[in-house]
């Protein structure tokens, strides 16, 4: 596990402690997933762990079952709002683009036509 990176300063368990605003789509006992600020289709949405892990590395076995569930329900929701299909992405350190390292998953929804083929692998 690494640990070298200080969770004092982690926008996302700012986010997790509901020091930072933003608007929750979704909820459990373990994940919190809202709205990513940067929005590259509508309706992406950022699941993270409330408590900080800084990669699917670090991310306890036992939390597995609970964050298919979390990323299940944000796909259900988005898909009820008229989402046609959805992507699915998570980076694993700088060198896979991860910015921010705090373990997150983005939930992209997907339109015929959304311009944004380059997602697809």
């Amino acid at each position: 596990m690494t640990k070298k990176n200080n969770k004092q300063d982690c926008i996302f368990c700012k986010i997790a402690k509901k020091q930072t605003p933003v608007k929750i789509v979704y909820e459990n006992d373990n994940f919190l997933a809202f709205l990513d600020m940067n929005q590259k289709t509508s309706g992406h949405t950022l699941i993270i762990p409330k408590k900080h892990f800084i990669n699917i590395i670090d991310l306890p076995e036992s939390l597995g079952s609970e964050l298919l569930d979390a990323i299940k329900r944000v796909a259900e929701i988005r898909l009820k709002e008229g989402a046609e299909g959805f992507n699915i992405m998570q980076n694993n350190g700088k060198f896979a683009g991860q910015v921010i390292m705090h373990a997150h998953f983005h939930l992209l929804p997907r339109k015929k036509g959304d311009g944004h083929e380059h997602y697809s692998i």
